[in-house]
């Protein structure tokens, strides 16, 4: 691992503030979270602008990726799409309504239950979720080099036990 000087970042401005009036606190947790949290909302701005010439929205990408991870024929239930992507039943309708108009997926009655339909990705649907999904990662990828190959593996670990250990993060 490559040793690099340690750089300020705005998190460390407010650990500071806050060692200087309340210097009993341990802020550990608020670095680690604070760095987390504007980590999470930059890149998902700069991934929202990546989907943004494909026509699509993160949420949107969200539901049409899930569809695409799920193999062919690229067919998922409303529910199960839900389930996935943590969303209600209202939420998932308006992703729905407006993939659907734009000829990214087609909903189509259930074959297997006379009450429920099926969701499935559009071969316009397949092509820009496949250029889109390129595109967002090509973002992360970029922001990711900060870091060698071993930093990076050790993150990926150490998120995956923070959040493996964290209550109701499904």
């Amino acid at each position: 691992m490559s040793e690099r000087p340690q750089r300020k970042d705005p998190v460390d401005a407010i650990i500071d503030q806050w060692a200087t009036v309340r210097p009993d606190l341990d802020t550990k947790a608020m670095e680690v979270f604070g760095r987390i949290y504007r980590l999470a909302r930059t890149m998902g701005d700069r991934i929202e602008k990546a989907y943004a010439p494909y026509g699509i929205s993160r949420g949107e990408c969200d539901v049409l990726a899930t569809l695409r991870r799920s193999g062919e024929p690229y067919t998922l239930s409303p529910r199960q799409l839900s389930a996935t992507l943590m969303l209600t039943t209202g939420g998932m309708t308006g992703r729905l309504d407006k993939l659907e108009r734009a000829d990214l997926l087609r909903r189509s009655p259930d074959p297997h239950d006379r009450r429920g339909l099926q969701v499935t990705l559009t071969e316009k649907g397949l092509s820009i979720v496949d250029q889109a999904v390129s595109a967002g990662l090509a973002v992360q990828t970029e922001a990711l080099s900060a870091l060698d190959d071993e930093q990076a593996d050790q993150l990926a670990d150490l998120l995956r036990e923070l959040l493996a250990g964290t209550p109701d993060s499904r």
